[in-house]
């Protein structure tokens, strides 16, 4: 007789099942939108039954937020050794190159304008932070004191992005995006770019 499985089974089934779904809805998202993506692809990525993007999130909406809420409480660590705003835009960078699908939905938000599924305000309170922070390093010189730290942050967010959106120019370059090195040199060669921001002292 097959005996039911424990609490912390379960538990341990439910969060498996969460991040499979999450897994699979970025790649989805990324490649058709939120409009364009499908639950039950999703579902069928992931491998489970499409009725938990349901019990799980409350329906596509909620699967979308939850990835993008899944990618915030991720950032911390991304940075978390990175100090000058050189390092912190070559985290991200690094994090880019790693994790293209989530890049591919970004690009897919803003290419369909499509926001149906998108938490505007915590978009614009994650930005928000992001351009007082600019500020922040502009008063300790890290920015030039001429440079308006929105349109820099704008610049420097496309700068991280750059080798997953434009990887045929990388290669016409002579550079490899696929290659296991990359992500690290790219990097490397950001924070030295972002250096030459810094006021002269």
């Amino acid at each position: 007789m097959r005996r039911s499985p424990e609490p912390a089974e379960r538990r341990r089934d439910a969060e498996r099942s969460k991040q499979q779904l999450l897994d699979a809805a970025v790649i989805e998202f990324g490649a058709h939108g939120f409009s364009g993506a499908r639950v039950s692809e999703i579902a069928t990525r992931a491998g489970v039954n499409k009725q938990l993007i349901s019990y799980y999130f409350g329906g596509k909406e909620g699967l979308y937020r939850a990835v993008a809420d899944s990618w915030r409480a991720t950032e911390p660590d991304i940075i978390s050794d990175a100090h000058t705003l050189g390092e912190v835009v070559g985290a991200y960078a690094r994090a880019t190159i790693k994790q293209p699908d989530m890049l591919r939905l970004l690009i897919r938000e803003g290419v369909d304008r499509d926001t149906a599924g998108n938490d505007q305000d915590a978009q614009h309170e994650r930005f928000q932070g992001m351009l007082a922070d600019f500020h922040r390093r502009q008063t300790e010189g890290e920015l030039v004191a001429d440079l308006d730290p929105a349109y820099a942050g704008l610049a420097l967010f496309g700068l991280s992005a750059a080798p997953m959106v434009f990887p045929q120019i990388a290669r016409a370059l002579g550079l490899d995006p696929d290659s296991d090195e990359f992500a690290t040199k790219y990097a490397d060669e950001v924070a030295k770019l972002v250096a030459l921001l810094a006021e002269r002292r």
